[in-house]
Order: structure tokens, then C-alpha cells, then sequence
């Protein structure tokens, strides 16, 4: 089992970074085969998901259900950080995220990809990935 950690610094409140790369390549580097990677940022307005990477429409059109479900100014919101929309959506999603790998590749579909989701930046976030390796293959 081994842990590794990168930073990502995120360009903006709302933004969805395809990491899916990053995550390949550690998986390459370490010589990984087969097993399981978990994938976790320890921020409470961000989140790790799975989604399209094809067609730049389907971030605009969450970026947009986003916004209109969870607006930025609320008078109703109690914290007085100005972020309780951040803290709202990354509850919708998670802090982390299972993967399964095959043959040093990410079993994911070919219209997936795995992002970032930023919800409160410009930031820089720390995400962990620990590599769980099948011995048995």
C-alpha cells in the first residue's frame, strides 16, 4: 500500500479539473498493476467525482444547476465565511472517491474522466491517492 499526495491549484470558484492523467501517471510510475486507488482531498468545499470529459457542455450545464439549486448569496445562510454555497454543493459530492485498475489502466468508461471539483477557489488542494495493489494477480 502506498499513499502519494499533489497539490492542484484551482483557477476559480466553480471550476471541475480533469485529474484522470495525474492519476494514470501514478499509476505508471509506481508500476502498477491491479488493485484498487482511492482518490481524497481534505477540503470541505471541494470534492472528487466522476463524469464527461468529451463534451465541455456537461461542466457548464452542472456548473449551471449548480449555481441555480445553491446560489452564492443567500440571505438565509448563518456562516458568515461567504462560502456557504462551497460547503453546500461539495456535501452533493464527495471528499473521495474509489477506482478500480486493470493492467496499469484506470477501468473507467470512454466518455469518463475523474475531476476536481472546486467550489470555493482560486485555491491550491492537496489530494491523496493510496494505491491498494492485488498481490494475488
Amino acid at each position: 500500500m502506498k499513499t502519494i499526495s499533489f497539490d492542484i491549484r484551482t483557477p476559480s470558484r466553480n471550476a471541475f479539473l480533469d485529474i484522470t492523467d495525474r492519476l494514470q501517471n501514478i499509476l505508471s510510475e509506481n508500476g502498477c498493476k491491479s488493485g484498487i486507488m482511492t482518490v481524497f482531498t481534505p477540503h470541505t468545499t471541494a470534492g472528487i467525482t466522476i463524469n464527461e470529459n468529451a463534451d465541455p457542455d456537461v461542466q457548464h450545464d452542472l456548473k449551471y444547476k449548480l449555481n441555480e439549486m445553491i446560489p452564492k448569496d443567500e440571505v438565509a445562510y448563518r456562516h458568515d465565511e461567504g462560502n456557504s454555497d462551497s460547503h453546500l454543493k461539495s456535501s452533493l459530492f464527495s471528499p473521495s472517491l474509489g477506482l478500480i485498475y486493470e493492467n496499469g489502466r484506470l477501468l473507467l468508461g470512454i466518455w469518463q474522466a475523474v475531476y476536481l471539483s472546486e467550489f470555493d477557489g482560486p485555491r491550491t488542494r492537496k489530494v491523496y491517492v493510496k494505491i491498494i495493489e492485488d498481490t494475488n494477480s
